[in-house]
């Protein structure tokens, strides 16, 4: 039984509570439109895969950048963001803030789509809140 809830869960990309990240936590600077923000560790082959799906989609959308993060040299950022297994993926939005969490390998559609989320959830880029406007 826990092996079909394990499976059915495995990669899914679920909504985030409250959290943020800033370049210092990252160690690289964060996405002009959003982050996608994976914890790997050295022997994790799930971690390899999702590496390249990661990278390949953030070539494929502008203004997205790809930051890797080993767990074991970071504990301080596992432990604060509640990380329970690699590969874990955060989509942050272009503020630093999570809006999406997937735990396990997710797909690429999925990781389009949680983009499409973070892009939206960002105010700096919200029309209704032009920079010219008082």
């Amino acid at each position: 039984m826990i092996g079909v809830v394990k499976l059915r869960r495995d990669g899914r990309v679920r909504a985030a509570g409250d959290g943020r990240l800033a370049e210092g936590d990252l160690g690289a600077p964060l996405g002009e439109r959003a982050t996608l923000v994976q914890f790997s560790t050295a022997f994790c082959q799930p971690c390899r895969a999702t590496r390249r799906v990661l990278a390949d989609v953030s070539a494929l959308v502008p203004g997205v950048s790809h930051v890797e993060i080993d767990a074991e040299s970071r504990l301080d950022l596992v432990r604060r963001l509640d990380i329970m297994r690699t590969p874990t993926v955060l989509v942050l939005d272009g503020l630093g803030n999570i809006v999406e969490r997937a735990s396990g390998q997710p797909r690429k559609a999925d990781v389009l789509a949680a983009l499409g989320d973070a892009v939206s959830h960002d105010p700096s880029h919200d029309p209704s809140h032009d920079s010219d406007e008082m």
